[in-house]
């Protein structure tokens, strides 16, 4: 299958790794993977901010860009969240199919539900205790896994991806609650972002892990800085730097 590779802003400039990983991920379960060169910013941050007619432009330009590819794959939860569920309604009137449903996904997702977690066989270990952090995008809007709040049958499609590597021992925290980040909420209420954070690496702690992973380094970034402003002895990493694409 062709896959656009779909980088977003925070990776782009201050963890290029994460998207380096996710294209030999994803050329290594034998996808055809492209980096289309003229993509920005999905336009998420100018949504959040009412401004709706910038965030027009970048879904219009986004579209136009990935036009043509099977699916489009992204290591970010929350910017595959805003192309999914925020552009049908940006772009009703000027591209109506231009954004299906399927075709753009988060990394472990595109593994769990495209590729088939029996088809991922890989060839190192991670023997480490390992701390799963759900970020918001991606359990209430993606549904990469069950919300505590639904009465459903528990499942995670990121802890089905990981639990293929070796040695890897996955912990829950007590609560899925939002990290505290939230984009401009960061800035805008700094003190309750704080505490919001704190009471995340909290309830990690407590179960002793070594590192905290997830979906979203946006929520991973937050923590990290929290924990080693205070001295934590307590790590932070994406998914994509346990599954280490060139050993799939």
């Amino acid at each position: 299958m062709r896959v656009a590779l779909f980088v977003p802003c925070y990776i782009n400039d201050f963890y290029p790794e994460i998207a380096l990983n996710t294209m030999k991920i994803l050329r290594a379960v034998g996808m055809e993977v492209e980096y289309p060169k003229g993509q920005s910013c999905c336009g998420q941050p100018f949504l959040n901010n009412g401004l709706v007619e910038e965030g027009r432009r970048f879904a219009t330009r986004f579209v136009d860009i990935f036009a043509g590819y099977d699916y489009v794959v992204s290591p970010g939860s929350s910017c595959v969240s805003t192309v999914r569920h925020r552009y049908p309604t940006l772009l009703k009137e000027t591209h109506p199919s231009g954004v299906e449903e399927g075709r753009v996904m988060e990394l472990c997702e595109f593994l769990h539900d495209v590729v088939g977690v029996e088809n991922l066989h890989f060839r190192h270990s991670f023997p480490h205790r390992v701390g799963l952090h759900n970020s918001c995008h991606g359990l209430r809007e993606l549904r990469l896994g069950r919300a505590s709040e639904l009465i459903l049958p528990h499942y995670s499609k990121i802890r089905a991806v990981l639990e293929r590597v070796e040695g890897i021992e996955l912990v829950d925290p007590e609560r899925d609650e939002c990290c505290g980040f939230g984009g401009t909420f960061s800035t805008g209420e700094e003190a309750v972002s704080v505490m919001m954070g704190r009471d995340r690496i909290d309830d990690h702690e407590s179960h002793g892990v070594d590192f905290v992973t997830g979906v979203d380094i946006s929520c991973l970034m937050h923590m990290d800085a929290l924990a080693r402003r205070e001295g934590r002895e307590i790590g932070f990493i994406h998914v994509s730097e346990i599954l280490r694409g060139d050993e799939v």
